[in-house]
C-alpha cells in the first residue's frame, strides 16, 4: 500500500481454519475470571489495531461491531 492510501475493512472471510481461529481465542480465556478476560480482550483489541494502524479501518470496525449489537 502507497504512503497516504487508506484500506478499506475486510468483511468477507479472510483466514484458514476459522474454527481452529475461533477455538484459540476461547481457550485463552480458560481460567481467567471475568475481570480478566475483559482485560485479554481490551489487549487483544488494541494490539490488533495497532497491526492495522489505519484510523479509518478502525473507526469502521467499531461502527460495524456496534451496529451489529442492535441486531440482536
Amino acid at each position: 500500500m502507497e504512503t497516504g492510501e487508506s484500506m478499506r475493512l475486510t468483511r468477507d472471510p479472510n483466514m484458514g481454519d476459522h474454527d481452529g481461529q475461533y477455538a484459540a481465542i476461547i481457550e485463552a480465556h480458560s481460567g481467567l475470571s471475568h475481570d480478566d478476560s475483559v482485560a485479554l480482550n481490551a489487549r487483544l483489541v488494541l494490539l490488533l489495531a495497532n497491526h492495522i494502524g489505519d484510523s479509518s479501518v478502525l473507526q469502521e470496525a467499531i461502527a460495524t461491531a456496534r451496529a451489529s449489537l442492535r441486531k440482536t
